[in-house]
């Protein structure tokens, strides 16, 4: 047992020793009005699901009730994509033919992603850029990317271009829910610059999420930032109500376009 703490100032320069600095920088926040603002607009609110009605404290689960909650997870997945797969068949043949119309190369764009605990996958969406978008490198799209076809602008306000990827969650690389997948490039970026970017990874990566439906498309590295306070929220806090939220809040976006480039 450790020596009895005789202060506060003393259990504070303990705590500061064996945190890093971007958590002692929340908890300094939560004393300093001034300094919860500040960080508030830098890296988003520090309780994000409260908007949703959720506890805002994480628990932790015994081993048998985690592998329920997977198991449980795991089915909805299968079941509501597979169904989303048979309502949404005749929307993919649309698409399919119009891509093919409009300009040459393959109709579904496979690309690298980086999945649970960092293992990749290959990603399936609609192609809704030219085919040789990228023959300079990877980078994020932009607004009125020149890059983006006709139909690729259509189906990226309507989110059509993702489709494909409910065949990425029967294969078990992704839920219906979670943090988006992010390529290898960027996530190495990112990593080096947002402390704690790679616990995004804990989790399945999602077709949609709670970062998705809060917060627009994201093309900068603040924008990452921001991102990552609403994943890692909802990685702590996930649950059957928080999902069905997300959800709901999926068919706003959708309906309007919000956050499409």
């Amino acid at each position: 047992m450790s020596a009895k703490l005789n202060s506060l100032p003393e259990l504070v320069s303990i705590v500061s020793e064996a945190l890093p600095p971007s958590s002692m920088a929340v908890a300094t926040s939560a004393t300093s009005p001034d300094l919860s603002a500040r960080r508030e607009r830098q890296t988003g609110p520090r309780h994000p699901v409260a908007p949703f009605g959720i506890a805002r404290a994480a628990t932790i689960r015994p081993r048998w009730q985690a592998r329920f909650a997977a198991g449980e997870r795991r089915l909805r997945d299968v079941l509501l994509s597979s169904a989303l797969l048979v309502l949404t068949l005749p929307v993919c043949v649309v698409a399919a033919c119009m891509i093919k119309i409009e300009s040459p190369g393959p109709v579904v764009y496979r690309q690298t992603r980086v999945g649970l605990n960092g293992r990749p996958f290959l990603l399936l969406k609609f192609r809704s850029m030219r085919h040789d978008a990228e023959r300079n490198g990877p980078c994020w799209a932009a607004v009125g990317d020149v890059r983006v076809t006709r139909v690729g602008a259509w189906m990226r306000r309507t989110r059509i271009d993702e489709l494909p990827q409910l065949v990425n969650v029967l294969r078990g690389e992704m839920s219906l829910i979670g943090p988006r997948p992010e390529r290898p490039h960027f996530v190495r970026t990112l990593a080096r610059i947002i402390p704690g970017y790679e616990r995004r990874t804990d989790v399945l990566p999602g077709i949609t999420g709670l970062a998705q439906v809060k917060l627009p498309y994201g093309a900068s590295v603040e924008d990452a930032r921001r991102k990552l306070a609403w994943d890692l929220a909802y990685v702590r806090h996930r649950s059957l109500g928080l999902d069905l939220r997300i959800l709901l809040a999926t068919v706003r976006v959708v309906l309007f376009g919000i956050g499409a480039r």
